[in-house]
């Protein structure tokens, strides 16, 4: 904005403030038409667990497995989240656990990721006999039954570490990303700017990088945010059936221990619903962070988005209600005044 020379004072100081509001709503426009408010909420529910694993264990007000004689107290000062049933405190618990159950889910994450991007792209792009064995590999392993034999292979292995538990999930977790990836990549490898560049001479690895990963980059990440919530939801699984790592704190060990104790028979809501709510919340905001990424990377789904807030916002201010006919699923406008 310019102010005029030898404006005065004053008018420089009105000029700045109409100018204030119209710079805030256009950055406001901005952020909403760039990270779209699932995004926004999904980063900050997924900002505050994060900070939970990281200073929860520097933060926690009791040692987790300190028996004390305040069995099965309701929250209150002294203990925000009660106490169990030996007198252990549960937001000390819940705090520490965080670490294990998050660290878990986004190891195996990245690994299952890793290893669906390699196949499945490699399968997709070479083809040949190397590819559909691949892809018959990825098909093999989407039809086993992930939970039981995520039960068999830790039972042979008592008093496995999360981190061996992590490596168990993404092991058998990769094939679906995989599979994806493949059919995409057959299509993307048929499309002019890929046949350009091997044209050009470039090499296999170089298109596969800079050519074709930048295209599935909605799939790979679609990929890794449900395969996170995957692995917390079974590593908790398998501690809450007393199969997984239960001398280190995690989530699923207090549901375990809950469980045990039939904290549901005695009424001890805050010793079951905290956990469970954090595993919720959790998949709640990577679920919401995959929704707004399809959003800014689909041109399609961000103008139907659009499209429905300017039809809501027009029916509004023309006081006219939404209203669904039967048997159809589009809406079609009335007034909003009886007769």
């Amino acid at each position: 904005m310019a102010i005029p020379y030898g404006a005065a004072p004053g008018a420089a100081t009105d000029e700045l403030a109409r100018a204030a509001p119209e710079a805030t709503a256009g950055l406001r426009r901005h952020w909403r038409r760039h990270y779209p408010f699932k995004v926004i909420l999904g980063l900050g529910l997924l900002t505050v667990f994060v900070l939970m694993a990281i200073i929860g264990p520097m933060v926690a007000p009791y040692d987790p497995s300190a028996i004390g004689p305040d069995t099965l107290a309701p929250p209150s000062a002294a203990h925000l989240l009660g106490t169990t049933q030996t007198g252990q405190d549960v937001l000390s618990q819940l705090l520490i656990g965080s670490r294990s159950t998050l660290l878990v889910g986004f190891v195996a994450g990245a690994i299952a990721t890793t290893l669906s991007v390699v196949v499945g792209i490699s399968a997709g792009y070479y083809g040949g006999a190397g590819g559909e064995l691949l892809g018959m590999l990825s098909n093999i392993f989407l039809v086993i039954p992930v939970l039981p034999l995520l039960v068999v292979l830790t039972a042979f292995l008592p008093g496995a570490g999360s981190m061996v538990v992590a490596l168990v999930i993404s092991a058998i977790s990769w094939a679906w990303g995989a599979r994806v990836l493949r059919a995409q990549t057959l299509s993307l490898r048929k499309q002019d700017f890929v046949q350009a560049a091997r044209a050009a001479g470039e090499r296999g690895w170089r298109i596969i990088l800079f050519e074709i990963l930048p295209n599935e980059i909605a799939i790979v990440a679609s990929s890794f945010l449900f395969t996170v919530i995957a692995a917390i939801l079974t590593d908790a699984s398998l501690i809450f059936l007393g199969l997984g790592d239960t001398n280190q704190w995690s989530w699923g060990l207090i549901l375990f221990w809950a469980q045990n104790n039939e904290a549901f028979t005695v009424g001890a809501w805050w010793w079951f619903i905290p956990p469970g709510l954090c595993i919720a919340l959790t998949g709640t905001a990577l679920a919401l962070i995959n929704f707004g990424i399809d959003e800014l990377i689909n041109p399609g789904l961000r103008a139907a988005g659009r499209d429905r807030k300017a039809s809501r916002a027009m029916t509004t201010e023309q006081g006219l209600t939404p209203v669904r006919r039967a048997g159809s699923t589009g809406l079609t406008t009335g007034s909003g005044t009886g007769r």
